[in-house]
């Protein structure tokens, strides 16, 4: 069996950044790193449990993201239900990388992840950033290339996945 690709892709941020449209019943959140990341990290596992990716327990996942050196905790956005329940993330990187996208099963095609990836950029906007990248597998089920392309990421790299 051929190995899986993955594909890096990257969106220039000097082309126009749609304004974000939230899903009815959605709203951005504050990050709460204490009340917040076992959601995320449950939400995580779910989605790339579909996606073909794979996160590690959370005693390994948390304490490993909060010490990395791209870790910055205004660069994790949520997204929230009236409730306070966790929807979708965008966790990324200080270098202008998304490091993961995840939008809850019951929330997707409904735009939520295209809300969160905008919001996402008009934040590395305002930081400066030339652009953005992330990685996502070619053959990702569900529709994670489509989305980024209609968004303007355009391939940039290829390789199998490890």
């Amino acid at each position: 069996m051929a190995d899986r690709l993955v594909l890096r892709m990257r969106r220039s941020l000097a082309e126009a950044i749609p304004d974000p449209v939230w899903p009815a019943g959605t709203r951005l959140a504050p990050f709460e790193p204490d009340r917040h990341a076992a959601g995320i990290h449950a939400l995580l596992v779910e989605a790339y449990a579909r996606g073909g990716g794979y996160v590690e327990p959370f005693a390994i996942w948390w304490p490993s993201l909060q010490g990395d050196s791209e870790y910055d905790p205004a660069l994790c956005f949520i997204a929230a239900d009236a409730q306070g329940e966790i929807l979708g993330v965008a966790q990324c990187w200080t270098s202008g990388f998304v490091k993961d996208l995840a939008v809850a099963l019951s929330m997707r095609r409904q735009g939520l992840g295209s809300a969160l990836l905008c919001h996402a950029l008009r934040g590395f906007a305002k930081r400066g950033a030339a652009y953005v990248d992330l990685k996502v597998h070619a053959d990702n089920p569900t529709g994670a290339v489509r989305l980024y392309r209609s968004l303007g990421f355009d391939e940039i790299d290829s390789y199998p996945a490890g």
